[in-house]
């Protein structure tokens, strides 16, 4: 059964507003099961969230099926109430496929970078920077801007594409020293290649990089309106470069302890650009774009929705990530953390998952929520502090999926060991076959449990009844693939609201502003495809 189409619209501000209340209202009875954590899937028995009747039927179907669920995706069979659920759950989510760009500007044209340029980049990074490149390039020249901020600029790939392919002045920012010095080595030899190459235009724009902490909309909003002569740049740089930081000419600026940053960008108009602009950042840059008349345009594409501050969660009073606009703070709609993990969901990574590597992760998962008993039973203290131990699920996969390749060329039979049974338990899965796989599965789960309480720095003991808490938590852990696929259908619908708050405070501010939310990515190679486009009427 196909799933409905978006329904709604956000062109106007009342259009948004309506959207965003029926967001609300949709997930207010399903709140226990946004704010569910994985690890207490076992612990709070998790499942009994769900209808019954709808995971009597998930529980039976096929991982295939289960993969489609989070784009809300359905089957013919399925109870009556499950397919309204998620017929009506695709119905308020933002669409997400890829839009002509030329809706954006008719005069917009992507290029491919050179290999120079896109030296470094995988896949996905070099489709994001030429497509944003080319976005931020079409709203510069459409503005009368003279210079592009790229706000959080990591290691200078947008930023570079926009000085020597578009050659545009450009002042990339970002927190870390050493992706400055990597911008600007990185600079230096793309700068050496077309200098060669071009011999009779010797002068090639290059990026500006500054070290500095974002952590307000003053801040950047300082940064942007600044005005200091081109000389005065220089030698601001030229004291750095002597000093004893080793900065490498890159003057590292500490927002947080009130050092100046005024008068150091010229006199232009500006833009905003941030690619992947992480957490409160992105907020950052709309708010700097309403208080700074000197940006005329901004285009930002956000993430990391876990790492947004939430209003009456992590903060008493002063300025949030979420929620921004005045509207969506009267709602009494709170998301919190688990919720906003989960709008970091993809949906179509979903999708093209295989089923050996969805097997392995809710694998995964049943591991990390047995271990959740352990730890309640043996060391309840330590549960307090919310514990992490790290990223062994990816370890975990990485060794499975490799112990399969192996498994496909080779049938040793000597290889012992905890990759030998991570192995064993790989080719178990992609064959289909049970004999042994639950004691393969537990001889994961005790490694797994060693390793954790070892990074939790607990003392394992033999005394553990380690086997007795597997043996309990495995005659559930079939139901982990159905409520995790269900629960991650609400992720679309969670970034929705998010991103439409977002693009609801820049409507807030009047006809001045001319605002929009555009899928400018393919969303199977960048999930978090969506920008926020705004220029100054």
């Amino acid at each position: 059964m196909a799933s409905r189409r978006c329904t709604y619209s956000c062109e106007t501000m009342a259009q948004t507003l309506e959207w965003m209340n029926a967001i609300a209202e949709f997930i207010r009875p399903y709140r226990a099961i946004l704010d569910a954590h994985v690890v207490n899937f076992f612990k709070e028995r998790l499942w009994e969230l769900v209808d019954e009747q709808w995971m009597d039927c998930l529980r039976k179907e096929s991982v295939a099926n289960l993969l489609k669920l989070p784009s809300s995706c359905t089957q013919d069979y399925w109870p009556a109430s499950l397919k309204l659920f998620l017929y009506d759950l695709r119905s308020l989510v933002l669409p997400r496929e890829q839009e002509l760009l030329d809706k954006i500007s008719p005069n917009l044209h992507v290029s491919s970078l050179s290999t120079v340029l896109s030296q470094g980049m995988n896949l996905k990074k070099k489709h994001e920077v030429e497509i944003l490149s080319a976005v931020v390039s079409s709203i510069v020249h459409e503005s009368g801007a003279g210079k592009i901020i790229d706000v959080g600029s990591g290691q200078g790939y947008l930023a570079q594409a926009l000085s020597f392919h578009y050659q545009l002045p450009v002042i990339a920012i970002d927190a870390s020293l050493h992706h400055a010095n990597v911008t600007n080595a990185r600079a230096e030899r793309i700068k050496k290649h077309y200098s060669a190459k071009f011999a009779g235009s010797p002068h090639f724009k290059i990026p500006q990089t500054v070290t500095c902490h974002i952590l307000s909309s003053e801040a950047l909003t300082a940064l942007s309106s600044a005005s200091l002569r081109e000389n005065n740049t220089k030698e601001s740089a030229e004291r750095s470069s002597t000093s004893d930081r080793g900065d490498c000419g890159i003057p590292e600026i500490d927002i947080a302890e009130g050092k100046s940053l005024s008068n150091l960008y010229g006199n232009s108009f500006l833009v905003l650009a941030g690619l992947h602009a992480c957490g409160d950042l992105s907020v950052n840059m709309l708010r700097t774009f309403v208080d700074c008349k000197q940006v005329r345009a901004i285009v930002g594409v956000g993430c990391c929705y876990n790492l947004l501050s939430e209003d009456c969660l992590e903060r008493a009073g002063g300025s949030c990530g979420f929620p921004i606009s005045n509207a969506a703070k009267l709602s009494s709609l709170i998301l919190g953390k688990n919720a906003r993990d989960l709008a970091c969901q993809s949906a179509e990574r979903w999708r093209t998952l295989t089923e050996d590597a969805a097997l392995q992760n809710f694998d995964v998962h049943a591991f990390r929520a047995a271990f959740q008993l352990v730890l309640d039973k043996y060391h309840p203290t330590i549960l307090v502090s919310s514990p992490s131990i790290g990223r062994q699920g990816k370890t975990i996969r990485r060794q499975q999926c490799r112990r399969l390749r192996e498994s496909q060329t080779s049938r040793e039979d000597d290889i012992r060991g905890f990759s030998s049974e991570l192995g064993k338990s790989s080719h178990n899965l992609a064959s289909g076959c049970q004999d042994g796989q639950n004691s393969n599965k537990y001889f994961l789960f005790e490694e797994f449990c060693k390793s954790g309480l070892s990074r939790l720095g607990c003392v394992f003991s033999e005394d553990m009844d380690l086997l007795g808490i597997w043996n309990h938590a495995q005659s559930y852990s079939e139901l982990i693939g159905p409520f995790w696929s269900l629960r991650a259908a609400l992720g679309p619908l969670v970034e929705t609201y998010i991103l439409l708050d977002r693009l609801l405070f820049l409507q807030e501010q009047g006809n001045s502003i001319e605002a929009s939310l555009f899928p400018i990515f393919n969303p199977t190679l960048s999930p978090r495809n969506m920008a926020i486009i705004a220029r100054r009427k």
